[in-house]
């Protein structure tokens, strides 16, 4: 088939691991890859607003020379990997030359002077950045909404939330506009955006991808709980994204160079599947339930033993992710908003629609002002019971694996997560515990909307919860593209 006679369709649906095979080999180009990917990206954007700014002409031009680069090509010579694949990165990471606001009005003329070392990575390995996409304000909240670039909507119902603070990724990936995306997580920014939009996201270990180049800067324990890692459609594309974003930088003094497994030798038949059970006091919603439980049996059908266990002391995490999240930070929330910031003014501005700050900045920094009368030995307390609570489930989960759920019920409404810090419980266990995890799709519910299971493996395990999402993928189809 001829590079010309490859469907648009095709080339928005394959993986990136595919798409680079198809480029190198001559199946298809480039080009044609890209203006696949910005047709469908443009055609989607008035309903889902999730590429904040484009670099789309600069993107075909990339595209030109890499198809020139691999038609002068000596045979043996080795090509990046992911040379003439596009992809879409998340506007608080630095893209060189690009916003980097991360919906802060006041911070709205910034241009990154250079790019984060996991996106000059990504690259070097021949990737074309297709632009940047939309996060919430100072990527406080799972709703992708700011006074900059407007709201981001989920990618099969644009009345529902895409999530945050990746949510621009969450629906471009998810919308088949692109193969794959950086993020950042630090209480499910990758992977509650990922489950919304039924695609996979990966929150590495800590430490294996460096931090440096995003804005908000993070310091102190809430450092510990943010790390960068990818959205992907299919997830095949997974390893080889953390293969190429992962190891020191030099930079960031919590990046550690490991060496990374293999999800082919995962043996399925010796590993330990263990289902969450008592770890909220909210009700997991039915499809969410039994989505889980379909996963499950699939795994033990494939020869994993599979047992449900109650972790009544998960319910005590949101403490500890509070706790750590604000100890030792060097920058307030309120300075970064603005020092000047009163949370009646800015509350009031947000729900006139007049001010610079969304209602959900407003509340987060009035429950900023709250806790600064919390004393010190109740944050000690805190981080203490949390580094205690991570020690039980290490122990627990051994060398095998979690499902848990990632939210209690598929993508929400506009606006109904405001105000409820709560129902980020289930994703933010895993950045207080510091475990891997893969936000797995499992198909859609009777209303068109993603299923989907967090599969959540040992410390620098990120192969054996990679090998699992792909067996998931094996019988659950993975990635549905939308109809729209």
């Amino acid at each position: 088939m001829s590079a010309a006679s490859v469907p648009a369709t095709a080339l928005t649906e394959r993986s990136a691991t595919a798409l680079a095979d198809a480029i190198r080999t001559g199946e298809t180009s480039s080009r044609a890859v890209v203006e696949a990917h910005v047709a469908l990206l443009r055609r989607r954007h008035p309903a889902l607003r999730a590429v904040a700014h484009d670099r789309f002409d600069a993107a075909l031009a990339d595209a030109d020379a890499a198809d020139a680069r691999i038609a002068a090509a000596d045979p043996d010579e080795q090509l990046p990997p992911l040379l003439g694949v596009p992809c879409t990165v998340k506007e608080s990471i630095e893209l060189a030359g690009m916003p980097n606001c991360a919906g802060l009005v006041s911070r709205r003329d910034h241009r990154a002077p250079g790019s984060a070392p996991a996106v000059q990575r990504l690259l070097d390995a021949g990737a074309i950045p297709l632009g940047v996409t939309n996060t919430s304000e100072l990527c406080m909240w799972i709703e992708s909404q700011n006074h900059v670039y407007g709201r981001t909507s989920n990618a099969y119902d644009p009345t529902r939330i895409a999530g945050g603070s990746s949510g621009g990724e969450g629906s471009a990936v998810g919308s088949g506009g692109s193969p794959f995306g950086l993020g950042s997580d630090i209480g499910g920014s990758i992977r509650l955006p990922a489950f919304f939009n039924g695609v996979f996201g990966l929150k590495p270990s800590p430490g294996l991808v460096p931090n440096t180049g995003q804005f908000p800067v993070t310091h102190g324990e809430a450092a510990r709980l943010l790390t960068m890692g990818p959205l992907a459609r299919r997830a095949e594309d997974l390893i080889g994204l953390l293969r190429i974003i992962a190891g020191p930088d030099g930079l960031d003094a919590r990046a550690r160079d490991v060496a990374l497994g293999d999800p082919a030798d995962v043996d399925l038949a010796a590993l330990d599947v263990i289902v969450t059970q008592d770890t909220s006091a909210w009700p997991l919603r039915r499809d969410l339930r039994e989505a889980r439980e379909r996963a499950a049996r699939a795994l033990e059908a494939s020869g994993a033993r599979v047992r449900e266990l109650s972790l009544k002391p998960l319910r005590r995490v949101m403490d500890g992710y509070l706790a750590a999240l604000q100890s030792g930070a060097d920058v307030t929330f309120a300075a970064e908003l603005g020092g000047d910031v009163t949370v009646r003014r800015a509350l009031g501005g947000a729900v006139r629609g007049r001010g610079p700050h969304t209602v959900a900045s407003a509340l987060l920094l009035g429950a900023e002002r709250a806790s600064g009368v919390l004393p010190a030995g109740m944050t000690r307390r805190s981080l203490e019971a949390g580094r205690r609570l991570a020690a039980e489930v290490e122990e627990v989960i051994g060398d095998g694996v979690l499902l848990h759920p990632p939210f209690g019920r598929v993508a929400p409404r506009h606006g109904r997560t405001v105000g409820r810090p709560w129902s980020i419980h289930h994703a933010a266990i895993f950045n207080l515990l510091g475990l891997p995890v893969v936000q797995t799709p499992l198909g859609l519910n009777a209303q068109g909307l993603p299923l989907g299971v967090q599969v959540a493996a040992p410390r620098d395990h990120d192969h054996v919860a990679i090998a699992v999402a792909l067996e998931l993928e094996r019988a659950f189809g993975g990635w549905v593209p939308p109809a729209a």
